[in-house]
């Protein structure tokens, strides 16, 4: 049987204990070499002697969720080697999950549902990457099936009413809140502050039915179209 030193960084005493007990109990192939509650602990554990072999890794550090993503992102560049598998209970963070996974993590293991298993750690030091428990893959599922019905329906709605990548640029910078004479100056944009004054009069007739065109300021016009999914509002970025 292999064995794996193993680094398990944790904050609070109760989950510490609870994950050395499954460790313990259920995965006989970590050698539990140390324990960090901070980022200072754990790098002067590192710097003792060999690299472990594995880094069980909490994210919630003394209430702050950016410290794991640091230490990962710190030992992708200088301990490449080392295995990562984050073990946190931030249950409701897709943008700090896809961080810490960016920064170099191998796996992410939700407390919940069926916590840490051996198969997931053998995993990982088997060499898998992406190594996730089940309401990770349960949310990655969600959030993939909705970019995909946000995308076709955008599709749609751009064949529909015959929206080009001007129209989609031009309301995408209205609704970050440009002026039209802001929106002119883009490089992107080859039209005159008056063209577009057009180009949004054209836009109100094609989006509005007959009989709800009149009075159509700027707002509801953005509106409408984030309605009709041709921009999103969840991914509005200026151009450069």
């Amino acid at each position: 049987m292999n064995r794996y030193r193993t680094i398990v960084v944790e904050d609070v005493a109760l989950e510490l204990k609870g994950t050395l007990s499954i460790i313990r109990n259920d995965i006989p192939e970590l050698e539990v070499i140390g324990t960090a509650a901070n980022e200072s602990d754990f790098w002067q554990l590192m710097g003792q002697g060999e690299a472990p072999d594995l880094v069980l890794l909490d994210l919630g550090l003394g209430g702050s969720t950016t410290v794991g993503v640091d230490i990962c992102r710190r030992l992708r560049q200088e301990h490449p080697s080392v295995r990562v598998l984050v073990f946190t209970g931030e249950l409701n963070g897709d943008s700090l999950w896809a961080d810490v996974m960016t920064a170099g993590a191998h796996g992410l293991i939700l407390k919940t549902g069926d916590l840490l298993t051996r198969s997931q750690v053998l995993a990982v030091m088997s060499g898998q990457d992406n190594v996730f428990s089940q309401p990770v893959i349960d949310r990655l599922v969600a959030v993939f099936s909705e970019h995909v019905r946000n995308v076709s329906l955008k599709s749609q709605a751009f064949m529909t009413y015959d929206i080009d990548e001007f129209d989609e640029r031009f309301l995408r910078h209205l609704a970050l809140g440009y002026t039209k004479d802001m929106i002119s100056d883009l490089r992107t944009m080859p039209f005159s502050a008056k063209s577009l004054e057009k180009r949004q009069a054209d836009l109100t007739t094609r989006l509005f039915p007959a009989g709800q065109q009149h009075g159509v300021n700027v707002t509801r016009l953005v509106v409408r179209a984030i309605e009709l999914h041709i921009i999103d509002p969840n991914n509005l970025e200026p151009d450069e």
